[in-house]
């Protein structure tokens, strides 16, 4: 741990969100979870004619998927957010790397999305050149 930077360790030590995040998701996205959620289900469902299947029957069901549903989908976003960013941060590596590439394409998930369709016309105008020397060198 003593090779990692500072600022790495002070942020992991100080992202609680961020660990329980990662440990939910990594449980949470798991078979058991998965069969947990679907023993519950068959419970529910089979006292459904112990309760008549009332309105409080349904709505226990409905409220209790509404609530995991809406907790979920900040823990997702996060794992998510968290990936993409790991993700970027190791082009950026390969990109400063690589002495042919062009350290200007370092960052770019920041630029405006004006920008960035700039840039993607940029890199189809190269690939329609790429695609047209092709077929000149294939009817050759």
């Amino acid at each position: 741990m003593k090779d990692v930077p500072l600022e790495i360790r002070t942020h992991s030590a100080n992202d609680w969100f961020g660990s329980f995040a990662a440990s939910s998701s990594g449980w949470l996205g798991s078979k058991w979870a998965f069969a947990g959620a679907g023993l519950v289900i068959v419970i529910w469902a089979t006292t459904g004619p112990l309760f008549h299947f009332s309105d409080t029957w349904q709505l226990v069901i409905n409220t209790g998927t509404t609530i995991v549903t809406f907790l979920m989908v900040f823990l997702i976003q996060n794992t998510q957010n968290r990936d993409a960013r790991a993700i970027n941060l190791k082009l950026d590596e390969l990109i400063r790397a690589l002495d042919k590439a062009r350290d200007q394409m370092i960052d770019i998930e920041n630029l405006s999305d004006l920008e960035l369709d700039e840039l993607q016309l940029r890199y189809e105008k190269i690939r329609a050149a790429c695609d047209e020397r092709q077929k000149k060198e294939s009817s050759k």
